[in-house]
């Protein structure tokens, strides 16, 4: 029996935590925990027996971070993995063996500087290896990008016929560290994996309600495989087997179907797992998506259940600025548009690069990068060719609306599969090979001929958007009134969505904003669901917002009154990107000054257009003052919202970014371009191969002034505290990521104390608490970037 067929009929229950296990054999491992494959491998093949022996289903084989860019080549990559599937196959004869896939440890753009396809073809490379050991199915866990699950998940079913199983591990706030909302993850993950679910993360309980989410937003069977708890300073872990098993029994009750553990479980907890499996009958929850239309990006998520405004600006079609921007690679003026209309109270951005001057295929890609990089908005990708299409919904990280098809059937043919295979939903325009009906009943029999060719891919009614198309009332006066009988029919008739362009109705005639207006409502009325327009033109957001207090999407009208409670001024669109900063944290000592005020927003926005602001205001401000008085503000406020959780890591990283561009100009103004608010020393201790957090660390440092000398990883002590001499360091930042590093890190403080005591030491890691961080010398516990930066400013001074 296969593993697809055997999850259909069973409850399927994984093993506990690896790690866990070999710290109890008091065994020594390398940098490379996968390493004792090789060379112990008597101590990974007793893990696997213990498991095998305590009733777990599926055994899963030690490759977690035996990925190239840990281990140094492909080829000892793939050693590694193939040697140590065949291990868990011989220790573990008659159960499922996992191939397990965690992360790269590095971050994907526009995060960080590994591209998409780099981290595709590294997964790739590892599932061949543990498809040709003899996997049974491929296990993806650990997960915090939602970028990066794709590009795993995406490798997996293009490079192996295994069945596929993905989770993610979230934070405190309910999100992973990426930000990644959990019902986002589940809508965009299950398209391409056979389950999904979370693992690691907090105590079970803790986790109930991101369960709860997850379940609510797939069809596929969920997943959970929770920590015992979280550790104390001596690396105890505080759920015990019988707390533990008692949380499980209410995932199984919520429909859970693979139950697991993760660091700080052993035999015992899997064999009460086992008890409670083998006691519960499977069953797939009530499905909740039935009839919803949902898209998403990897952090919000838009319901179409009544008006949903998608925003037209990033497209070069009658938009001079868009294409001069499209020509010279100008991907910050997209990034501007996504974020005016996202204040302007868009919920969908509209993508096109559709220019013939251009790599139509390349340049969408670059677009759907940028906008994600500065705005939480789903994207509708607004293009007709099928190899743009899927290079664009491979690089984006959420559930998109692809735009469009029509009712040709080399289209249909051509784009469908590729929706279906992404799980995007899509926009059937009413036309076909004899071009545009002139009649509402013609454009709704092509509308029919849309959907049922969707249905036969596959595709839901809900997932269908159809556009009845708006021409040019000054040249065909009676097709508006067809295109709004078309609307009436379709919606009267099919469970789909219906969008619709509107500012084409007023072509060629003068006052064109009142046109558009009265089109708008009159569409609304008629069944629109998504007008595609300029949400900068207050007009139209007028037009929506008196729809949804009429038509009742606006309960109360609270929406509406909160909007227009104060008199209604003349508005005009914001003239410069993020025209201001917002009500929560206005830009301090800069009310009066433009520049002042635009840096303020565009950092905060992670937008590039910063660089040319700074620029500007150096031309009569001081370097320093630039620095102190609209800089650190900015990023300071941005860091408060990171805190508070209402912008999360891709904005920090953006943010950083933005404010890199203005100390560079800062710089240019200074004695030998320096301007240094401190030094700082930063490593990933002896051991220890995994520097993303560090990396993080010092992007955001470095864009708040300070300079950091980076030493890599896998930092002996005597390194780090020849390079503090060597630079005078007042402040040490040290990483480690695994239990068995951490030792490392006690050691290299130990050292720093007695050779450097002025230096004060700050230390973060995914092993690490506040407990823990004072038990092993350290002056301060940082759980964040932003941590990092209140430290510095403590032993630097402000």
């Amino acid at each position: 029996m296969d593993f697809r067929t055997f999850l259909q009929q069973n409850i399927a229950v994984f093993d506990g935590a690896f790690g866990t296990m070999v710290q109890k054999s008091g065994a020594r491992v390398g940098t490379v925990p996968e390493e004792i494959n090789l060379t112990q491998p008597h101590i990974a093949a007793d893990i696997h027996r213990a498991y095998a022996a305590a009733g777990a289903d599926v055994i899963t084989a030690d490759t977690f971070g035996a990925n190239e860019k840990k281990v140094g080549s492909a080829a000892r990559a793939q050693e590694l993995i193939e040697a140590g599937v065949r291990l868990a196959k011989e220790a573990a004869p008659g159960k499922f063996i996992a191939l397990d896939i965690g992360p790269i440890g590095m971050l994907l753009e526009p995060m960080g500087t590994l591209s998409f396809e780099e981290a595709y073809q590294i997964f790739a490379r590892t599932v061949e290896a543990g498809a040709r050991a003899g996997a049974d199915l491929v296990l993806i866990e650990t997960m915090a990008d939602l970028q990066e699950l794709r590009a795993a998940l995406l490798a997996a079913r293009e490079h192996s016929a295994l069945p596929v199983l993905c989770s993610m591990t979230f934070e405190e706030n309910g999100r992973t560290f990426a930000g990644c909302d959990p019902a986002c993850y589940a809508l965009a993950a299950s398209p391409l994996a056979d389950a999904v679910g979370v693992n690691c993360s907090l105590g079970p309980r803790k986790l109930l309600p991101i369960v709860q989410k997850i379940l609510d937003y797939t069809d596929k069977p969920v997943l959970v495989q929770a920590n015992a708890g979280l550790p104390d300073a001596d690396m105890n872990y505080d759920v015990s087997a019988e707390e533990f098993a008692d949380v499980y029994a209410e995932f199984l009750r919520m429909g859970v179907r693979i139950v697991g553990g993760c660091c700080g479980t052993t035999p015992e907890y899997i064999r009460k797992l086992r008890a409670l499996a083998d006691g519960a009958v499977p069953f797939a929850p009530a499905g909740k998506l039935a009839g919803r239309s949902l898209v998403c990006s990897a952090r919000r998520m838009a319901e179409v259940d009544g008006c949903r405004v998608i925003g037209e600006r990033i497209n070069p079609t009658g938009k001079k600025a868009m294409k001069a921007a499209l020509l010279a690679g100008d991907w910050g003026y997209a990034q501007a548009q996504a974020v005016e209309q996202e204040e302007a109270g868009a919920d969908i951005l509209d993508v096109n690069a559709g220019l013939p001057e251009i790599d139509e295929k390349q340049a969408l890609c670059k677009l759907v990068q940028a906008v994600q990089a500065v705005s939480d908005l789903p994207i509708q990708i607004d293009c007709g060719k099928a190899d743009a299409v899927e290079a664009a919904l491979r690089v984006y990280a959420g559930k998109a609306i692809v735009n469009s098809v029509n009712g040709e059937d080399r289209v249909l043919a051509a784009i469908l599969p590729v929706v279906k295979k992404y799980g995007a939903a899509v926009v059937g325009l009413t036309m076909d090979e004899h071009g545009i009906p002139k009649t509402a009943e013609e454009r709704v029999r092509i509308a029919e001929k849309i959907i049922r060719t969707c249905a036969s891919y596959g595709i839901p009614q809900e997932d269908i958007y159809i556009d009845c198309l708006t021409l040019t009332v000054s040249a065909e006066q009676g097709q508006a009134h067809e295109t709004l009988e078309a609307l009436r029919q379709i919606k009267q008739k099919y469970r789909v969505r219906t969008v619709l362009g509107v500012s084409n109705i007023s072509f060629g005639l003068p006052n064109r904003q009142i046109v558009n207006t009265s089109f708008l409502t009159a569409a609304l009325f008629a069944g629109l669901d998504a007008p595609i327009l300029n949400p900068n033109v207050p007009e139209n957001m007028q037009a929506v917002a008196a729809f949804r207090a009429l038509s009742g999407q606006d309960k109360n009208c609270a929406d509406y009154v909160a909007r227009y409670a104060a008199p209604i001024t003349k508005q005009t669109p914001a003239a410069s990107p993020a025209a201001a900063s917002s009500p929560a944290s206005p830009s301090p000592s800069s009310d009066n000054n433009k520049e002042g005020s635009e840096i303020f927003a565009l950092i905060k926005k992670g937008l590039p257009a910063a660089g040319a602001a700074c620029a500007a205001l150096l031309e009569r401000e001081a370097p320093l003052s630039v620095i102190d008085d609209y800089l650190i503000p900015a990023l300071n406020a941005v860091g408060e919202e990171y805190e508070r959780g209402t912008l999360f890591l891709p904005q920090l990283i953006a943010a950083a970014e933005s404010a890199k561009l203005c100390f560079d100009e800062v710089k240019k103004k200074l004695p030998g371009g320096a301007a240094s608010r401190g030094d700082i020393v930063l490593a990933t201790v002896q051991g220890d191969i995994h520097d993303i957090g560090k990396n993080i660390v010092k992007t955001v440092l470095e864009n708040y002034g300070y300079r950091v000398f980076d030493l890599g990883k896998n930092v002996p002590p005597e390194a780090v505290v020849r390079a503090c001499k060597q630079h005078n360091i007042r402040l040490c930042g040290l990483s480690a990521l695994m239990t068995t590093t951490v030792v490392h890190m006690e050691e290299t403080i130990r050292l720093l104390r007695k050779e450097c005591p002025d230096c004060r030491v700050m230390v973060g890691g995914a092993v690490l608490n506040p407990d823990y961080a004072k038990k092993i010398g350290a002056d301060y516990y940082c759980k964040d970037a932003n941590a990092d930066v209140k430290a510095a400013e403590e032993v630097f001074g402000k």
